[in-house]
Parts: C-alpha cells; sequence; structure tokens
C-alpha cells in the first residue's frame, strides 16, 4: 500500500512537472516581439494591435531600420524582423552562423514615392534626373522646370531599408552625395519635406499625404494600380522574416496579409496588397 501512495506521487509529481512546463512553454507563446523597418512599421503595429484584441497575444513592435531588424532576428532577440528590402548575403550568412534559418514571407507591396514641397510646380521626373539630384549633377530646382532655387536632398541613413531599395531602384552604381541631408524615419524626411519648400526626398507610399507631393517618375504617378501592375517603375515588397517556417502564433501573425482584415488593413494604411 505505501508502495502504490509513493507510486501515486511520483506519477503525480511528474504529471504536474509536465503541466508546468507546458504552462511555461504557453506563456511564452503568448508574446510576440517585432523589430525592424519604419516603413512596415505602421502595418506591423496594426497587425499588432488586431491579433492583441482578437488572440489575447502581447504583440510589440520595433522600428529600429531594416538592418537592425535583422540583427535582431540573428541574434534571435525578436520573433519577426520587419524589412523593406531583402535581407543581405552578410546578414544570410551572419544568421547561418548563429543557427538561424531567415524565411522571407511578403507581406505587402510597396512605391517609393519621391516627394518635394506642394507649393514646387514640378509635376514630375525621369529616374535620371532623380539620380542626378541625389549625385549633385543637378543642383537647382530650375535644371528640371522648377523655380530658380538650391535643391535640399534628403535622404535616409546607412542602415534603411528603404534607402537600400533607393540605390538599388534609382541610384544603381552611382553614389549620393556627401551634401545630401540624412534623416531617421519615413515620417522625419515626410516632416522635413513638408516644411521645406526646395527638399526632395523619399518615402514608402503609406506616408504621402497632402503635406508633401509625390512626382511621377518616368511619367507615372505612385499610386495603388500603378504599384499593383509594376508600371511604377520605383516598386518593392515588404517582408516579414521568421527563423524558420512559421509555426503557432507567428504563423497565424505571418498569415494576416491573406485574410480579409489584414487586406483591409494594408489597403487602409496605404500599402498594396501582394494577395
Amino acid at each position: 500500500m505505501k508502495k502504490m501512495n509513493m507510486l501515486k506521487m511520483a506519477l503525480y509529481g511528474a504529471a504536474m512537472i509536465g503541466l508546468m512546463t507546458s504552462g511555461e512553454a504557453l506563456a511564452e507563446g503568448k508574446k510576440l516581439v517585432l523589430d525592424g523597418s519604419t516603413t512596415v512599421g505602421p502595418l506591423a503595429k496594426a497587425f499588432a494591435s488586431y491579433y492583441t484584441k482578437t488572440t489575447g497575444v502581447e504583440v510589440t513592435v520595433s522600428e529600429s531600420g531594416s538592418g537592425n531588424g535583422a540583427k535582431s532576428l540573428i541574434n534571435k532577440t525578436c520573433d519577426i524582423a520587419d524589412m523593406s528590402r531583402a535581407m543581405k548575403e552578410n546578414e544570410l550568412e551572419a544568421a547561418k552562423s548563429q543557427g538561424v534559418n531567415p524565411v522571407q514571407n511578403v507581406v505587402a507591396l510597396d512605391g517609393l514615392a519621391i516627394i518635394v514641397h506642394p507649393s514646387n510646380r514640378v509635376k514630375g521626373l525621369t529616374k535620371e534626373q532623380v539620380r542626378d539630384i541625389y549625385t549633385g549633377k543637378v543642383t537647382n530646382w530650375s535644371q528640371v522646370g522648377g523655380p530658380k532655387a538650391p535643391i535640399v536632398v534628403i535622404q535616409r541613413e546607412s542602415n534603411s531599408g528603404t534607402q537600400d531599395s533607393f540605390k538599388e531602384l534609382i541610384m544603381g552604381e552611382e553614389k549620393v552625395s556627401e551634401k545630401a541631408e540624412t534623416q531617421a524615419s519615413n515620417g522625419a524626411i515626410k516632416s522635413r519635406v513638408a516644411s521645406t519648400p526646395n527638399a526632395v526626398g523619399f518615402v514608402g507610399l503609406a506616408f504621402v499625404n497632402r503635406s508633401i507631393k509625390a512626382l511621377a517618375v518616368n511619367g507615372v504617378k505612385p499610386e495603388v494600380r500603378t504599384v499593383k501592375d509594376g508600371t511604377y517603375p520605383v516598386h518593392r515588397k515588404l517582408f516579414m522574416y521568421t527563423n524558420g517556417q512559421p509555426t503557432g502564433d507567428v504563423k497565424k501573425f505571418i498569415d494576416l496579409p491573406k485574410t480579409p482584415a489584414g487586406k483591409r488593413m494594408i489597403t487602409e494604411i496605404g500599402f498594396v496588397n501582394n494577395y
């Protein structure tokens, strides 16, 4: 009888340990951490708010830039890395060395809008003209059909995915002038251009509003339709990277763009549905 009681106690203890372990794992699964792109940030925050309200899972979103998002995933300090560009080869190698397998998930499409102050009479530029402005070859708006005024050139910081996209889609092998002013986010560029009549900058499509004017590039305006059909020449994909194929809450979160609610949020924010 004593042996039986001891056996029951042992089994009960094992069961409790199992429950505690399971409970701890469940508790850990009740929080998602996202870090990265300021472009993807508004979408990530909208998804986070919706996901928390509908599932009870806490979701935190940091906007430290695409490069830092990649570092966070590599260092295993985030569940999802928001990125406005694809991961670079050196980032993939660093991930591999840390036992991390980055999986690319496209969440939306975006147009990189070239923006000016609403008072600027210039309505459009060619890709070559934008490139010439950013290299410093063109320094006055009068050279591209605008007022006689020096151009204030605004760019993003080197860790920005938007900056990388701009270099890839516009600059090619050319370098941005050292005289270009640097801002830390899409919002900062928008604010600077909105308050500076002679400025030019670039932001994600979702950041375009009446405080600034988005220019046509090669005769095509940055709009949902032109980004969707690829006719706007400065378009790109937006990503959420995971460590391995997503499962559980991470998968449910990543799959939001495929749902009616997710598609609605993408449209309302100003990005373009990919599904």
